[in-house]
């Protein structure tokens, strides 16, 4: 049996297809005793910035993430304890002041492009997920995204893109790949892959239950 609930970890570039790959996981296990602890709410606090200097810190760097934080959490979460997430204003680059409480659940899935690159969250996670997307489909979907979700303008997307997402995938997303137990590739389209990740949690969920 399991003692804690059990962490499945989903790291990939930006709009590899990590959220529909837990959707999917979530839907196809069929119950509630799910929760997930998204990486990129956990942005550092920079409101003593302004607009402008926020707008030019390098968002894709591991030091923009309030790991210690995030860990926490996580480790509160594996206590079955109750926590208060951070709520990120992307469109402002900016933290706000109210927070959403989260659920502790059996099955905690904890998603975002760097959650591989710090051994502290590596070391609380029992399955790690890779999903890996050809870099083109991941600029169309990220572009997509920031434009119609961030209000984003089409220069601003393509900037950021070459000077910091692009490099910094190469640099630290690309290279956690090799700490994935499963790699995922074309993301929420390869159901077969999806479909053993499942399994492996449903025989879990039952073993606890049992237990």
């Amino acid at each position: 049996m399991h003692s804690r609930p059990f962490v499945v970890g989903v790291a990939g570039g930006s709009g590899s297809g990590k959220t529909t790959v837990v959707e999917q996981i979530i839907q196809a296990l069929g119950t509630p005793d799910v929760t997930v602890l998204h990486h990129d709410a956990y942005y550092r606090d920079r409101s003593d910035l302004t607009p402008e200097q926020r707008q030019a810190i390098n968002y894709d760097h591991p030091d923009s993430l309030e790991n210690a934080l995030m860990i926490a959490h996580l480790e509160a979460l594996l206590r079955r304890e109750p926590v208060q997430v951070p709520v990120y204003d992307f469109s402002h680059h900016a933290r706000l002041t109210q927070t959403e409480r989260l659920e502790p659940a059996e099955i905690v899935i904890v998603e975002g492009i760097l959650v591989f690159q710090d051994a502290r969250l590596r070391e609380l996670m029992d399955l790690r997920l890779f999903v890996e997307t050809d870099a083109d489909v991941r600029f169309i979907r990220r572009l997509r995204r920031d434009l119609e979700e961030r209000g984003r303008t089409l220069g601003s997307v393509v900037r950021q893109y070459l000077e910091t997402v692009r490099p910094m995938y190469l640099e630290f997303v690309e290279p956690s790949k090799r700490y994935a137990d499963v790699i995922i590739p074309e993301g929420g389209f390869n159901t077969v892959a999806i479909d053993l990740v499942v399994t492996k949690l449903r025989e879990m969920l039952r073993a606890s239950r049992q237990g």
